[in-house]
């Protein structure tokens, strides 16, 4: 696929898929960076409330040293993953880690400014001045970490970056993925300006919280580091007989397989849609190999999903080996929705 076809494919996915699924996930390092607070000169007694004289723009240049951060880094990760292929991605218990290290920082953020009682106009209400050293590198890095914390979306674009076996091709389509997603982002930027300098603040640095606990959830989930739920005694799934061809999805042309590539000896199928996978518990037969087929409804977070160690994109087919009784859990490339298996 030709660059610009790439650099199209990212934008649309960003403007389509990629503006709830982004902004949900890495909305909160956003968050941190706008509610940050600052304490102003500490040699004045009488801290000069500047922020009330800065013009919009100049409020905002945060925002944009943080959408320039982020398209850095993706279009350097798309490159190295054009040129070097899956080997530089994240696994995903790292992956997981750094959700819950993000979640914990913007809560901190949050429960700072909580804690402080601020005027309506508050005295150096940017993080820092937006054109010191200072401000443009917390902004950049903060906008550059995002590629640390990939959404669902994300995760497709790289794959799709590792296809086009092209440093410039990969660079096109995350660069593409990042302006799809500028807008949102930018409008959120826009929003915690305003809200940062009225009473509102208060309920922005809970929202805060609320965003850097649904992260710390997500990462935990993404590791498998939650408790596994009480599945329900009837849950069932559709299963092939042992013999019998199972059909096949796949992902760029290639099978996805996780394990061994012996031939299953059954079937599990599942559906992947906006409000997660279905049937979202299943029953497979323990000591028997498996072929898990996942099947894409509709575009969303489900449309990667990390299983057996792999994150793949949706539809695929995964092949396991003969499974030992338990539960398997697979989740979502956000870890926002999860699945199991249980063999028995």
């Amino acid at each position: 696929m030709q660059p610009t076809a790439l650099l199209v494919t990212g934008l649309v996915a960003g403007l389509v898929a990629g503006t709830a699924s982004c902004t949900a996930v890495q909305g909160g390092l956003l968050i941190g960076l706008l509610t940050r607070p600052s304490d102003g000169n500490p040699g004045s007694p009488h801290p000069v409330h500047t922020t009330c004289q800065r013009p919009d723009a100049e409020r905002q240049a945060p925002v944009a040293w943080f959408l320039a951060g982020r398209l850095a880094a993706y279009s350097v990760t798309g490159a190295l993953l054009g040129l070097l292929g899956s080997a530089v991605r994240l696994p995903p218990t790292l992956r997981a880690v750094l959700l819950v290290a993000a979640g914990v920082a913007v809560i901190a953020y949050a429960l700072n400014l909580l804690r402080r009682d601020r005027p309506a106009c508050a005295p150096n209400d940017l993080p820092d001045e937006p054109h010191s050293p200072g401000g443009v590198g917390r902004a950049s890095l903060l906008g550059a970490a995002t590629i640390l914390v990939p959404c669902g979306v994300t995760l497709g674009m790289e794959m799709v970056a590792v296809s086009s076996a092209s440093a410039v091709g990969g660079a096109a389509v995350m660069a593409g993925f990042v302006a799809g997603t500028a807008p949102a982002f930018a409008v959120l930027g826009y929003v915690l300006r305003k809200v940062a300098r009225t009473r509102l603040v208060k309920v922005a640095a809970a929202v805060a919280v609320a965003a850097g606990v649904w992260t710390v959830g997500a990462g935990l989930n993404l590791g498998g580091w939650l408790p596994t739920p009480p599945l329900p005694a009837s849950a069932a799934a559709t299963v092939t007989k042992p013999g019998r061809p199972a059909p096949q999805a796949t992902t760029s042309g290639r099978t996805a397989t996780a394990g061994v590539g012996a031939p299953a000896g059954q079937t599990v199928t599942i559906w992947a849609t906006s409000e997660g996978y279905r049937p979202g518990a299943v029953m497979a037969r323990a000591g028997v190999p498996v072929e898990v087929v996942f099947k894409l409804v509709n575009q969303g977070c489900t449309r990667t999903v990390t299983i057996a160690g792999q994150d793949l994109a949706l539809p695929a087919t995964v092949r396991l080996p003969p499974q030992r009784p338990g539960i398997l859990r697979y989740v979502c490339g956000m870890g926002m929705y999860s699945g199991f298996i249980n063999f028995s």
